[in-house]
C-alpha cells in the first residue's frame, strides 16, 4: 500500500470558525485563508534600468520602486520589501511559470529568485470592521490617509511578524504570516473580533 500525499493548508481547521464569525458579525467582518499562493522572493538591482524593464515586460507591470507599495496585474502582485527586494505573488499553479519569467528577466544579471511559497500562508481580513479589528494588534497607522490603497508593510500582528497589504480601495487587507505562526494569528483575530462585538 502506498500512502497518498495530501496537501493541507496551515489553517484548514479554522474555516468553520471563520464562517461562524462572518455570520455572527452580520457580514461586517470576514476572515478567510488564501492557501497555497505562489510566493517568490526576488532580489535584483533596481538601478539596472534594462533589467527592471525586462522584469516589467515579463510581469506585465513595473516592480514598485516606492517603499511599502504594491503593484499588480490581474492575479499577479509584487510587494516592495526593501530597496532591492520584492515578494512576487501569484496563483497556486504559477510557481514554475513565474520562476521562469523572473529567470528570463534576470537574463544572467546578478540577483536571486527563491520560492518561499511554503513559508507563509495568507489571511484575508475584509469588511467594514476590518481596519478597526487590525488596528488593535498592528502598530502602524492603518487609516486610509496613512496606509492607502496598494500599500504594504512588514510589521507585527500582536506578536507575530507579518506582511500586511491593503488591497486596492476595498476594505480588505492581506496578512502574509509564517505558517508556524498562522494558528496564533488566527486565534488572535478571532478573539479580538469576538471581544469587539
Amino acid at each position: 500500500m502506498i500512502a497518498e500525499a495530501i496537501r493541507r493548508s496551515a489553517l484548514a481547521d479554522y474555516a468553520e470558525r471563520f464562517t461562524a464569525l462572518y455570520e455572527a458579525a452580520s457580514g461586517s467582518i470576514s476572515i478567510r485563508e488564501l492557501p497555497f499562493l505562489t510566493q517568490i522572493d526576488l532580489r535584483a538591482d533596481p538601478g539596472d534600468q534594462a533589467l527592471m524593464q525586462r522584469l516589467a515586460d515579463g510581469l506585465g507591470f513595473p516592480l514598485p520602486s516606492r517603499p511599502n507599495t504594491a503593484a499588480s496585474l490581474e492575479d499577479r502582485r509584487a510587494l516592495w520589501l526593501g530597496p532591492d527586494e520584492w515578494l512576487i505573488v501569484g496563483r497556486d499553479d504559477q510557481v514554475a511559470s513565474l520562476k521562469q519569467l523572473l529567470r528570463n528577466g534576470l537574463a544572467g544579471a546578478f540577483g536571486s529568485i527563491v520560492d518561499v511559497s511554503a513559508n507563509r500562508t495568507v489571511l484575508e481580513v475584509r469588511g467594514a470592521r476590518a481596519r478597526d479589528l487590525l488596528a488593535h494588534g498592528v502598530p502602524i497607522d492603518l487609516d486610509p490617509r496613512s496606509f492607502a490603497a496598494n500599500q504594504c508593510a512588514q510589521t507585527l500582528l500582536a506578536k507575530a511578524q507579518v506582511i500586511i497589504e491593503r488591497r486596492g480601495d476595498e476594505a480588505a487587507f492581506h496578512l502574509y504570516v509564517r505558517s508556524s505562526f498562522a494558528g496564533y494569528a488566527a486565534e488572535w483575530l478571532l478573539d479580538a473580533a469576538a471581544t469587539a462585538r
